[in-house]
């Protein structure tokens, strides 16, 4: 069940969306938003429970996202819709991709194309780029033509294609590949830390993980280490923690990198409200901020 893949697709769907930059990423769901539901998968359907582990839509779906903007994507089938916290379609299924809500628009795909709706399911920017990234800050990251740049929610390039790789904004900051490094750029497009990392992640309050020599750690906007690369695998800080792993366990680190739940599961996702997923060999469940199960593993 682990991923040790660098660059993450958006969204569980999103399958068509060629480069979108996270750092790596284990488990299946990555909270980084204000989610209030949580997808569970048992007996091979997706549903979704609430922060206390009640169930809220039971398990029916083909598979699940988070929630956002009180909606979040199901598959039915091989197309993916909206439902919203009910658990009625909101958004009919009619996508090949489709991305949780972020900034008020979702990130989805019609055959190799990729645009953005609305949460009524318009669209607002038709399917036309070949690769994008949530919207975040009032921008996304697209790819035209080869090469990455930024546009505004008109649709219009406020940073010009440049890059190999680009991530949404975070913090002010987005994350960028040249060649083969990991840098970050301002608003403006103005390169503030050289690339120089063999893999990065987006900055969250201060903070920015990135890779060197195989290990993972975490610097501050000054490109200062803050925790010292030493984990084989690691997330950004979400909710106040951050996911990594040592001797191929995750467990979750606070601010000053030390262990608030130590390194036990096979597998884990980012916390969100106060939960995160967790894998024991095939089965997920959810665990609190103490490690306490919330929701048994099922499978």
């Amino acid at each position: 069940m682990q991923r040790n893949h660098l660059f993450i697709l958006l969204g569980v769907a999103a399958i068509l969306v060629l480069a979108v930059v996270a750092l790596s990423s284990s488990g299946a769901y990555n909270f980084t938003g204000s989610s209030q539901l949580f997808p569970i998968h048992a007996n091979g359907r997706f549903g979704y429970i609430d922060k206390s582990g009640r169930v809220v839509i039971p398990p029916q779906f083909d598979n699940a996202g988070r929630f956002e903007h009180s909606l979040g994507p199901v598959k039915v089938g091989n197309l993916w819709g909206y439902v919203d916290k009910h658990g009625k379609l909101a958004i009919a299924p009619q996508f090949e991709v489709a991305d949780p809500f972020s900034d008020g628009l979702a990130l989805v795909g019609i055959g190799r194309r990729l645009g953005y709706i609305d949460t009524n399911g318009k669209f607002v920017l038709n399917p036309q780029f070949e690769g994008a990234g949530r919207f975040s800050e009032g921008m996304a990251p697209v790819m035209m033509s080869g090469r990455w740049g930024f546009i505004n929610k008109e649709g219009k390039t406020v940073i010009s294609p440049q890059f190999d790789q680009a991530s949404s904004f975070s913090d002010d900051r987005a994350l960028v590949r040249l060649g083969s490094q990991f840098g970050y750029i301002d608003k403006s497009g103005h390169i503030v830390i050289n690339p120089q990392f063999e893999s990065a992640g987006d900055f969250s309050n201060g903070l920015a993980l990135v890779s060197l020599a195989g290990k993972f750690g975490y610097i501050n906007k000054e490109n200062k280490w803050v925790i010292n690369p030493q984990f084989q695998d690691a997330h950004e800080f979400v909710d106040g923690l951050a996911l990594v792993s040592v001797n191929n366990r995750f467990g979750w680190i606070d601010r000053s990198g030390n262990f608030v739940i130590t390194p036990q599961f096979q597998d884990a996702g980012d916390f969100s409200n106060g939960i995160a997923p967790v894998w024991i060999g095939n089965k997920q469940g959810y665990v609190n901020k103490s490690g306490k199960f919330v929701w048994n593993p099922t499978s």
